[in-house]
This record gives structure tokens, sequence and C-alpha cells, in this order.
């Protein structure tokens, strides 16, 4: 139909629609949405069915889609008229008939009648939709089965799946061996000097070690100094030393020295779960060698790849083993091209197979020690270049205060004491945040958040007096450094004591002195309380270990003499030590056990013996430990000399505790402040 003229006139036409509120409700909402009221009327206020036009719901639904009903009309407003205690309403309202509509024509004159149409729908989506349309019994649906369609979407979820797995076990392939066709090669990365190099003016405090490897700089930078003469540098060198000592930049600096490519790679790298694989990247590694002779080669933690075959699981034929006899074949000569220096680093020594060490493989053994007094100043002075360091700053202070200290110790002290100095919000880093750090790191940070009680903090004072008093008026004891009965650490209070220097050997009164002041802590509480607490156990502890050293490993025993028994205090390999017996009889078992009792108890009868003698001076340190929390050496010696401090600390009273710990109610330590076996005050000091 088409407006005759090509301009529409419509004329007002009042309507109404009845239909049963319990079945049509949904329906009539659907239609007209929120644009409508609703007026409760009685059969009387009912309108005349002559006076309106009568439409069905579904003319209704047309007219409203064609835009045909008048939603503003103000005299006839759009309403719902609902009759009290009746399931029918009516709808009524005004709609805008069209006066000038005529069939639409063809070109050659005739009427344009009704055609068929068809329209495709998923029952599954719109099926509610289709259901409420469909509501005449011409209109009818045919059901078709697309099968193509059906599949793609019933199995499209589980493709989706596979394709994500594929792809996460591809990109898991390139991760673990750089895609699957280069699963065997090396995973050595080769390092560029350009960007922080480092040469031997870097490494200090292991001179001899230096002193050593220069030989292969020499070699590398001119290896016909060597040849001329017939001699060859060493193939492989092995550096033995603790962790932190400096052996993978001492690898650094000789590459950086010599100005040669550096490949770098971990023992760990080599071993994989699949049999083969470590060999082969053996290999690729001894080749990409070649390519860029000469070089080195720089093998870090060996000994996850070098340990002593024939023992274990595994057997001969494990992964770990193939990989290692690999190696010993690459470094025999027979495949070898001058030029190429193998450098490897390790702290367990002891697990590595023999072959790997005798001459023309590892055949040179540099040990990085621990540095000496002077050696730890020279590497101080290295680390604070990166610091500002305020003016005056002594650092063989802190070289002579930090004995047994290895290089990555003395870097993260100087680390921790510019933290400090810019907590405080200083312009520089003076010898008191030095020294504070010094004590963190070796003893631990303080830990005045933790609530501890009256009566434990009295206990351990009186524990603390007792320590300090012995190992002041003992002799061959170390200089005591300070007391505190603040936690520290795992420690809720400490005896720190330092060496005049670095002590390489214990003499047999130093220990017997020792194991008197570790006495004293017990002795003390003792005189304070009439009971005794586990704040002892550290002690029992210590003095256990080291009473054991005098008797199985120093010959110190007089009963037992200068023999060994045990295996010391060497690292266990389990692989190779888990069968071996005990090498001594139960009748020298029960001696070695009466011996070491026998030196904790001497040691117990003389620290009774002083600590009464001088326990007037032990309840004076312990009420000055109440009162300063922190005494010094300096402090200690007054007190036992003149019974006073004549220069006491300048804080008479601690810092206040942070804010956020306030709040905390005042309880004894929990399990993890306090483990079992306890961070307890009878701890006397780290020795070195």
């Amino acid at each position: 139909m088409v407006p005759e003229g090509g301009k529409l006139k419509t004329e007002p036409k009042d309507f109404k629609v009845r239909f049963n509120l319990s079945l049509q409700q949904d329906a009539v909402r659907d239609i007209l949405g929120d644009n409508f009221t609703t007026r409760q009327v009685t059969e009387a206020e009912l309108p005349v069915e002559s006076d309106l036009e009568q439409l069905t719901l579904a003319e209704f639904r047309k007219y409203v889609a064609a835009g045909e009903v008048d939603t503003t009309n103000a005299d006839n407003p759009l309403s719902i008229l609902l009759v009290p205690n009746s399931s029918e309403a009516l709808i009524v309202g005004t709609r805008q008939a069209p006066t000038n509509l005529v069939p639409k024509k063809t070109e050659d004159g005739k009427a344009v009648g009704p055609r068929p149409f068809q329209v495709v729908a998923s029952i599954a989506i719109l099926g509610d939709d289709l259901r409420k349309l469909l509501v005449k019994e011409d209109a009818s649906y045919i059901r078709t089965n697309d099968w193509l369609k059906g599949a793609i979407f019933t199995f499209l979820p589980f493709l989706l799946i596979i394709l994500l797995l594929f792809f996460l076990f591809r990109q898991q392939m390139k991760s673990a061996g750089r895609g699957a066709m280069s699963f065997g090669k090396s995973k050595a990365r080769l390092l560029t000097m350009d960007r922080n190099k480092v040469t031997f003016k870097d490494v200090a405090g292991i001179q001899e070690a230096k002193e050593e490897l220069f030989e292969i700089v020499d070699f590398l930078r001119d290896p016909r100094k060597f040849q001329k003469l017939g001699g060859s540098i060493p193939k492989g060198v092995l550096m033995v030393g603790s962790p932190g000592t400096g052996k993978t930049l001492l690898a650094r600096a000789i590459a950086g020295e010599a100005d040669v490519p550096f490949f770098s790679i971990s023992g760990s790298d080599f071993v994989e779960m699949f049999v083969g694989v470590g060999a082969s990247r053996v290999r690729d590694m001894f080749e990409q060698g070649k390519k860029h002779a000469p070089c080195l080669i720089f093998i870090d933690e060996i000994d996850a790849v070098g340990r002593h075959r024939g023992h274990g699981m595994g057997g001969g034929h494990d992964e770990r083993e193939q990989t290692l006899n690999q190696l010993l074949v690459e470094m025999d000569g027979f495949d070898t091209q001058e030029g190429v220096i193998i450098i490897a680093a390790t702290n367990r020594p002891d697990v590595l197979d023999p072959a790997l060490l005798r001459p023309g493989r590892f055949d040179r053994q540099v040990t990085v020690s621990l540095p000496d007094v002077n050696g730890r100043e020279e590497i101080l002075r290295v680390h604070v270049k990166k610091i500002k360091l305020a003016a005056g700053v002594d650092l063989a202070v802190i070289a002579r205060g930090t004995p047994g200290f290895s290089g990555a110790e003395l870097a993260n002290l100087i680390n921790e004491s510019a933290l400090l100095a810019a907590r405080k919000g200083l312009s520089a880093v003076t010898l008191a945040e030095m020294e504070e750090a010094r004590d963190k790191v070796r003893w631990g940070r303080e830990r005045r958040s933790l609530a501890m009680s009256d009566k434990e903090k009295i206990g351990t004072a009186w524990h603390e007096a007792g320590h300090a008093l012995l190992n002041i008026v003992l002799p061959h004891t170390h200089p005591l450094h300070k007391v505190t009965i603040i936690p520290r650490g795992p420690y809720l209070g400490a005896t720190m004591y330092l060496p005049d220097g670095d002590k390489y050997s214990t003499q047999k009164k130093e220990a017997l002195a020792n194991l008197v002041v570790t006495m004293g802590g017990r002795i003390a509480e003792a005189f304070h309380s009439d009971d005794v607490s586990n704040g002892a156990s550290g002690d029992i502890r210590q003095a256990t270990s080291l009473a054991r050293n005098m008797v199985c490993e120093w010959g110190m025993s007089d009963a037992l003499g200068m023999i060994e028994y045990g295996e010391g205090e060497s690292p266990v390999f389990l692989a190779r030590d888990v069968s071996r017996g005990r090498n001594y009889s139960e009748e020298t078992a029960r001696i070695i056990d009466s011996e070491i009792k026998r030196f904790i108890d001497e040691a117990y009868q003389k620290a009774e013996e002083i600590l009464n003698k001088y326990r007037d001076k032990v309840e004076l340190i312990a009420n000055a430990l109440l009162e300063y929390e922190t005494l010094d050496a300096k402090h200690l010696q007054d007190l036992i000399e003149f019974g006073e401090m004549r220069n006491p600390p300048s804080a008479p009273t601690p810092p206040p505790v942070p804010d956020e710990f306030r709040k905390k109610p005042a309880s004894k330590p929990t399990g993890e402040d306090r483990p079992d076996d306890g961070p307890l005050p009878g701890v006397v000091g780290a020795p070195a």
C-alpha cells in the first residue's frame, strides 16, 4: 500500500483492544514497553463498544510497529483500563489512521498482491521471539538441518583448545632450546665488554689469585711469547672458594683485560631430562669457542655437571655422566684448538670427579680465599666509589672490624650504610652508618617492635651481663664489642665480640676461655631467678659443638690424644658418604662423650666461681642494660673498674617504637619470633 498523491493523509480514530491479564500481560508489555498508564474503572465506566474501533492484539502490535498509535494525545491518552476482580482489561487510545492508501501497482497497471517470503532463523537463539510473532495459523516454519554449520559450532571449542595447547607447547620448546631443531645447542651467552667492562682494577683483596690468573691474560694477548719456548698455557683453570669471594668477577676481569670473547654458562644448563642433550650442548659450546678463538669459556657452578661418577642413582648411563664424559673428551686435547681456555668456578671441589682435575684438563686450581684486613680495605675502597662518603671516614676501621667478611658481604655493607644514611636524611655516609650496617649484616637488624614482657627483659639483661663480665675478666678471649638486650635478628639479646685481627687458628686456652664465657648466661640468670629458661639453648649448642671439635678434630683431649674421630665438618656428599661407617669403636665413643662432658662441666664450674666472686658487678651491668639497653665495651670496663660509667651513652632512653607497633598488645614472643630451639639471649657472638 502506498499513499495516493505521494503524501500520506491521516485521521484520528479512537480504538480499544481487549486482552486477558493472566494470559497476555507479557505480550502487552513487550508491545508497549513503559509508554502507557493504568486506570482502575468500574463496569459502568467502560467505553461503549460501538463508539470505538475494535482491534485485535495482533492488529494493535502492527499499528504500534508502524508508528500509527499516538502516545502523546492528551485528550485520549494511551491507557490500560483495569476492572477490579476481573481478568479482562482494555487498551484504549487514539491512532492516526491513513485515509489515502491505495494498492501498489506494477508498471503495467496491475495491483501488487501479497507475496510469500521466508526468513532463516536459529531456533536455539530466536525461539522465544518466533513463538511470540508466529501467532496466526497461516504462519508456519520448516525445520532444516545444516550439517556443516552444526559441526562447526560443535567442534569449534575443541579446535580452539587444541590450537592453544599447540601454541603453548611451541613456545615452551622455543624457550627450552630455541626451537625443536636447536634443542641440543649450547646455552652459553657471549658477553660483550663494551658496557660495564670489568678489569683487574675492579677486583681487590685477592692479589695472589690475580697474579696467578694474569698469565692467562698474557697468553691471550701474545700466545707466541709462551709457544716459542715450548710452553703451553693451562687448558682449564678451576677457581675454588667460598660463596661471595669474587670467582665470577675474576673471570670477567680476565676477559676484560685480554679483550677477547667471553662465553658464560652455568653447569645446570647442560643437564636436561633427555639423555644426550647435555653432551650435545658441550660439543656445540666448544665449536662456538673454536669459531671465536682466542676466547674464554666460563662455567659457573661446575659441580652441577662434574660430580663424581659411579656414586648415587643412575649408574653410568644417566644424563649427567654422559655430559661429564663428553666434557672430559673435549678438554683432553683430542679435538681442541689453541686459544680456547676453560675457566670454571665451584665452592664444592670435594664432589668433583678426579678425572676432571688431572693435568691436561683442569690442571690449575686457583684458591680464591676470604680477604685479609688489607684486602678488605681495598675492597671497601672499590665499592665506596659508588656512594657519597663523608670526609674523614677511615675505611681501615671498618676493615679491622669485619674479619671473615667476603667481598659480597662488604659490598652489601656499603649498600646498607648508604640506605641507612638516606633513611636518616644525611647528605653523606659517615662512619657511624657503616658500623651500624656492619652490625646489621653480621648480627641482624634491631627489632624494637618486638613486644617483650618485663620478666623476659630482666632475664635477658642478667643473661647477657654474665657473658659480658666473663668476656672481660678472662684472658685469651676476643675483645668485647658491645652488649645489647634489644632483639636483633634471631636473638633476643647478644654479647658481641670482634677479634683483634684475622683468625686462622684456635689455641686450646682460647677455646677453653670461650667455653667458660658461653656458660655465663645460664649461671647469671639463676642469680636473678630461682628457675632456668630455654634462653641458654643457643649457648648449649655452641658449647657442645666447640667441645666436640676440641676432642674429635683438634686433638686437645689428653685421654684421646692426636687422633681424629669422625670426618670433620667438611660438607657431606651423600652419594659417596651415605654408606661410610664410623671409624672408631663403641668404647671410644663413650670416652669421646665423657671428654666432651668433662670440658663443659669444668667450664661451667669455673664460670660459676668467677660470677659468684663478681656478683655485684653482674648486677651492676644488668641494671645498666635495663636502663640503656645497649652498652659498648668501654662502658662495661668502667662499670667493672669504677662501679659507674664515666661517659654514659649519649641517649639514655631508647629510640621510640614506630607508631604502627604501638597498639600491639604486650605479649610473649610468638613461635615465629622464637623458634623451638631458640633465637635466644645466650648467643655470645658470631665467631670469625
